[in-house]
């Protein structure tokens, strides 16, 4: 496994929005995050990759207080770590987990609204990065298709004034014309905001991350520009057992 690498030199050295410093998870007898350390650059995409079941997912919930965790996470140079999941989403911290989490017996229109009572679907940032949203702003969330799930659920979290955006494995399970769609969305959304993304589509990710970060057993082992990882494939195929040539396309 190879050692940790430094960011390249066009990366942003602009003071990072989020700093996880030794963190540590454990569930029971099981310890999942092993000193997990890594900043998130105030600009662009970071995307958190790595196999299966390495701890990406517990990261973002670790972050968003819905797992127990040691050590230090520091959001704007605050530490969040003690907060409670409510205090951290009002410090600015929006979060679309990986199985959307729509409410399926309201309308997309209500979904919006339970974050922008006076806008909803009338929001202008639904009406221009999700217009189709407005369209359907009348039919049950859990009528919808998966990816215009994705979309109410990535919704929500742009109706508010978040410093960063965690987003978890957004492509899961869609077509690839939706996948584009999705990273459409995220590329417009990462031009004011950042955003850490948990993503296994390597295309996806050479298209809109900047830089990224790799887990392996709870553990940082890689971090560095997204363009030299997918480049290389052989450094590809050793952190995450797959290879660019065989991924499809975003």
């Amino acid at each position: 496994m190879t050692a940790q690498q430094p960011e390249s030199r066009g990366a942003a050295v602009s003071a990072p929005v989020l700093e996880l410093d030794d963190v540590h998870v454990r569930y029971g007898g099981s310890h999942i995050l092993q000193g997990v350390s890594f900043e998130v650059a105030a600009t662009g995409v970071t995307a958190l990759l790595g196999r299966n079941g390495v701890g990406k997912t517990t990261t973002l919930k670790a972050i968003i207080g819905l797992a127990p965790r040691s050590g230090r996470i520091m959001l704007r140079g605050s530490e969040i770590q003690t907060m409670a999941t409510s205090r951290i989403v009002r410090s600015g911290i929006g979060y679309v987990p990986e199985d959307r989490e729509v409410f399926g017996g309201l309308t997309v229109d209500e979904n919006l609204r339970l974050v922008a009572p006076d806008q909803g679907a009338d929001a202008p940032v639904v009406g221009r990065l999700f217009p189709d949203l407005v369209t359907r702003r009348g039919q049950r969330a859990g009528t919808l298709s998966g990816g215009q799930q994705q979309m109410v659920s990535l919704a929500r979290v742009l109706l508010r004034e978040n410093a960063l955006l965690l987003v978890d494995e957004p492509t899961k399970g869609l077509a690839p014309k939706l996948v584009t769609e999705v990273a459409d969305v995220l590329a417009e959304v990462a031009r004011t905001r950042p955003v850490l993304l948990v993503e296994q589509n390597l295309p996806l990710v050479r298209r809109i991350a900047d830089r990224v970060v790799v887990l392996d057993a709870g553990a940082v082992v890689h971090r560095g520009a997204a363009a030299d990882l997918v480049a290389d494939v052989d450094l590809t195929r050793e952190l995450l057992g797959v290879s660019m040539r065989r991924e499809g396309a975003a």
